[in-house]
């Protein structure tokens, strides 16, 4: 008997890195998600809210290797991201040039023969993500792949293989912390489209069982609420404010989507990116830092669930001998370092230290604000009044109509959007009402003056 035990202990040692077990994402550190109960932002199995910080690592699957791939995943899950946006069948010759181990994802470029080498590391990537505790906002195809209106294509999708495809993807992610995201920077334009997107949606849900939520990624200046928004597979609404000019404003987006009924959660998927040139001009400029920041407290206070950051040299993991979509200049090794990628985080720990899921749309704050363009002063605040935040993209002063309180005491701080750092708010300027940030007003001056009830 002494003999047997020993001998079971030295399996089950030799087992144990081999033989463990797929766990449901429901008992892993990265729980499946769901929809709160009021329609509005992403929570967790047990309803803790979730807030979706995304960053578009679209030739993530396709361009890096698995060294490249955890120095990327490290550093953006330091930093705060809780989704990692990356497609499977990528847009950059994705069917047709191999990865970084030499294998092409389908077979014949045959949706319903994938690659099992292919897809072997795929799941590296995963799990590495599942490791760090993000979730894989996984894009099943580029939209060149059944629209070919540009790219490289080729379109390879029927309805019928749409759907084989999905459920193979389903089946094979079901206990992984995935969000699906469909489209690919692609429109649906005509019946077929439109077939094989709900066609790879009923894949999906087949596949997994209806474990993981679904989304629909479109192109510039588009909204998935205008194809999807009544279907039952859409769980939430992902627009792109896109890279065509300054100051998008994407908060406009959001609100109407906010306005949408059914009522569903909305974000901006792909606003414009740091280090891109502005409308695919470099002559025009170059968007920075704060034109991320500007898009992302725009989309934060303006009723989001979330909002996707997003450099113009990681999405394709631009590096020296690689060609440059659209003037891409800096290697991603470095730009992984850009300062938008630490300040959307920054935004992600204040928002969740405040509730952010409490937050709703609130210009009545701000009755007599007249700001307008990239100047634009939007406001939040929750239902019960206990919070409100609100965002001066010049750090131009805030006037504030402090009877929405009545005789309640409250306190102030203003939030660098930059750094992090706070600082308190003298007790006669809350008397005032008129809330002046620190510095000179300009361009990038920006300020997040939050407001408490005591």
């Amino acid at each position: 008997m002494k003999l047997l035990l020993i001998l079971m202990l030295v399996f089950v040692g030799i087992c144990m890195p081999s033989c463990k077990t797929t766990q449901s994402s429901a008992d892993t550190d990265n729980p499946s998600l769901k929809v709160s109960d009021n329609h509005r932002y992403l929570t967790f199995a047990d309803g803790k809210a979730f807030y979706y910080l995304g960053d578009t690592a679209w030739e993530l699957f396709h361009r890096l290797s698995r060294e490249e791939a955890d120095m990327y995943l490290e550093d953006r899950a330091a930093k705060g991201f809780t989704v990692i946006q990356a497609v499977v069948l990528a847009e950059l010759e994705g069917l047709t040039v191999p990865n970084a181990y030499g294998h092409l994802p389908l077979k014949d470029n045959d949706p319903t023969q994938p690659n099992e080498d292919y897809f072997t590391h795929v799941d590296y990537i995963v799990n590495k993500a599942e490791s760090l505790g993000m979730f894989i906002g996984m894009l099943p195809t580029w939209g060149d792949k059944f629209n070919i209106r540009w790219g490289k294509g080729p379109e390879v999708f029927t309805p019928e293989n749409a759907r084989v495809y999905g459920e193979f993807l389903g089946k094979r992610y079901k206990n992984k912390p995935i969000i699906w995201i469909l489209g690919g920077d692609r429109n649906p334009e005509n019946d077929t489209h439109l077939a094989i997107v709900r066609s790879m949606a009923e894949g999906l849900e087949v596949g997994d069982g209806g474990a993981h939520l679904k989304t629909y990624h479109p192109q510039g200046a588009s909204n998935s609420a205008e194809w999807f928004h009544g279907d039952e597979w859409l769980d939430f609404n992902m627009f792109q404010s896109g890279h065509g000019a300054v100051n998008i404003a994407n908060y406009e987006m959001n609100l109407a989507n906010y306005a949408r009924t059914p009522v569903k959660p909305t974000l901006d998927g792909e606003p414009r990116y740091e280090d891109h040139p502005i409308n695919w001009k470099p002559a025009e400029g170059w968007f920075d830092e704060g034109d991320v920041r500007q898009a992302a407290w725009w989309g934060a206070l303006s009723g989001s669930c979330g909002h996707t950051y997003g450099d113009h040299n990681i999405w394709q993991m631009w590096q020296e001998g690689r060609s440059p979509i659209s003037a891409a200049r800096t290697p991603w090794q470095q730009a992984i370092h850009h300062p938008g990628s630490a300040q959307v985080g920054f935004m992600k720990m204040f928002l969740e230290e405040k509730s952010w899921y409490k937050l709703v749309p609130s210009p009545e704050l701000i009755p007599t604000d007249t700001t307008s363009g990239g100047r634009k002063i939007v406001a939040a605040m929750a239902e019960d009044r206990s919070i409100a935040l609100i965002y001066t993209p010049y750090g131009f002063p805030v006037e504030v109509d402090k009877t929405i309180w009545g005789d309640a005491t409250f306190k102030a701080i203003w939030f660098d959007p930059r750094t992090s750092d706070r600082t308190e708010i003298a007790p006669e300027v809350l008397v005032s009402g008129l809330f002046d940030p620190p510095g000179e007003p300009g361009r990038a001056s920006d300020w997040v003056l939050a407001i408490e009830k005591q």
